[in-house]
């Protein structure tokens, strides 16, 4: 059985494309980066937190695996998480506008036997925004819930000028390594040459 950490109907989606069965699991992690704590270090944490508090709900069904997975923004060693409020959303894409910036995702997968993780890193550059473009944005309301408080997939992606490295893992879930995770796990073949 394998089980996804993670409510966000970004990664259900991008785990369907595997051709993987899942379950969901509801977990609620605090997503609190430790002072001086280095930012690939917090999402790798957080990823393997909610991996470990959705095994805690399902430890006693035999061979359960549990995916946990974070996505953060970075800008420099500044990590943009999920907008709090209009006014933040605003802040955040004024500091990423005409500059290019990291997607960094961790996916951990555990169950009672063992632990594996899997590190991508996207570089994500964005045009330009003006206050028009910004405000049309921030009014769309699809930059909440989304780390870096924009969607590659959405409308953002008009504003999106350059990418190197894996979409989905700016989506929410690198899948290229989360389907290695899974292989060398067992719960899945291996791709064919």
């Amino acid at each position: 059985m394998i089980f996804l950490a993670s409510q966000s109907p970004r990664r259900r989606e991008l785990l369907k494309q595997l051709g993987v069965d899942f379950s969901i699991l509801d977990v609620d992690v605090p997503e609190v980066r430790e002072p001086g704590e280095p930012p690939e270090d917090y999402v790798s944490r957080v990823a393997r937190e909610k991996a470990a508090a959705g095994l805690m709900q399902v430890v006693a069904i035999p061979n359960a695996l549990v995916i946990g997975a974070d996505t953060e923004v970075l800008l420099g060693d500044e990590v943009f998480g999920k907008p709090a409020d209009a006014d933040d959303l605003a802040v955040m894409l004024r500091k990423l506008s005409g500059r290019a910036h990291r997607t960094i995702s961790v996916v951990w997968c555990v169950s009672a036997s063992r632990e594996e993780h899997a590190i991508n890193t996207t570089r994500v550059e964005i045009m330009p925004l003006d206050e028009t473009d910004i405000a049309r944005y921030v009014a769309s309301g699809e930059g909440f819930g989304k780390a870096g408080g924009y969607a590659i997939q959405g409308r953002a992606a008009a504003y999106i000028r350059f990418v190197s490295g894996s979409y989905s893992n700016v989506v929410g879930l690198p899948l290229f390594e989360a389907f290695n995770l899974l292989v060398g796990a067992g719960y899945c073949r291996p791709a064919p040459p």
